[in-house]
């Protein structure tokens, strides 16, 4: 029964009535949190914390208390993804660290992860190749590390699935910025009404469920879309037959982040044409509109789930 370093392995402390492994630290209200995970015993796969290491929190304490988000680093280099840990950790997440792609998988396979961090340059398998191998199977929100300046290089990395990109050598602090603007477009609006939150927006034989953020084909099978791709559906569906501007597209779908510019909405309507099954060519549902921007084009009905 023991909880072991994130980083090193050492031995840490123990929980009675359960083995456990501690995956991750931070300092949040005020505590240095450790999360952990009941690997056997009656706490099974109930998540605690531990104040410091070594002092227990019991599980309804812990339940009471809201963990904050916890984000996977994944840098081959140790010098750049430690800092960064703790410097996310001051600013009040939980981190994981991972070295390479296959241990970024292994961490995600054990673990409840937030929001990716992801290096492009890594040995072995890259980050473009994780990111787009991760989107293809979930909407888990990732921002890329890349040391790649030119526009072409971070449109790439959008195109693949990524929800936003930053460049070295960065700003830890807009890095922390950028994670909590992802995280809250992840989370979808707070101030709905309970009937408009839970609602299904049909198009055209699609089916786009708010509550879940969910797309759905005519056939009912699940489209695989990344958060911002889900932003910007989720204002087409809103504003049916309306020609939106770029500039207005960036505001509605990403609070017109600093760094994004026209090119990105042009790169993300792209994507999300081709998940529609549209064309750039002859597109039926985004039809570009020269000079003003986009149009959704279809017929969109609120239905009851």
């Amino acid at each position: 029964m023991k909880i072991t370093s994130p980083y090193d392995g050492d031995v840490a402390g123990s929980v009675d009535g359960c083995d456990v492994k501690g995956n991750s630290t931070a300092h949040f209200g005020g505590v240095d949190w450790s999360a952990i995970q009941c690997e056997s015993g009656p706490g099974a796969s109930i998540a605690r914390a531990v104040t410091g290491w070594g002092e227990t929190v019991s599980p309804k304490e812990t339940q009471a208390q809201e963990l904050p988000p916890q984000i996977l680093i994944v840098d081959d280099a140790r010098d750049i993804r430690e800092p960064l840990a703790k410097y996310l950790q001051q600013s009040g997440f939980r981190t994981l660290l991972a070295s390479d792609a296959v241990d970024a998988r292994k961490r995600l396979q054990s673990n409840e992860i937030d929001l990716v961090v992801l290096d492009v340059m890594m040995p072995g398998e890259d980050g473009l190749s994780l990111c787009r191998d991760l989107r293809a199977k979930s909407r888990l929100p990732i921002i890329l590390l890349t040391a790649m300046a030119e526009e072409t290089d971070r449109v790439v990395g959008l195109e693949v699935g990524a929800d936003d990109y930053v460049t070295k050598p960065f700003s830890p602090r807009e890095l922390v910025a950028r994670i909590k603007s992802v995280l809250r477009r992840a989370q979808g609006p707070e101030m709905e009404s309970a009937e408009a939150a839970n609602s299904v927006l049909a198009f055209e034989g699609w089916r786009f469920f708010k509550a879940r953020r969910e797309l759905l084909d005519a056939g009912g099978v699940l489209v695989a879309l990344s958060t911002a791709e889900i932003e910007l559906l989720s204002v087409f569906l809103a504003h049916p037959k309306a020609i939106l501007s770029r500039a207005r597209l960036l505001d509605l779908a990403f609070s017109r982040q600093e760094g994004l510019f026209d090119r990105t909405i042009d790169n993300q309507v792209s994507r999300l044409r081709r998940k529609l099954g549209d064309t750039a060519k002859t597109p039926r549902l985004i039809k570009t509109v020269r000079g003003g921007g986009y149009i959704f084009t279809a017929d969109v009905a609120v239905t009851a789930p």
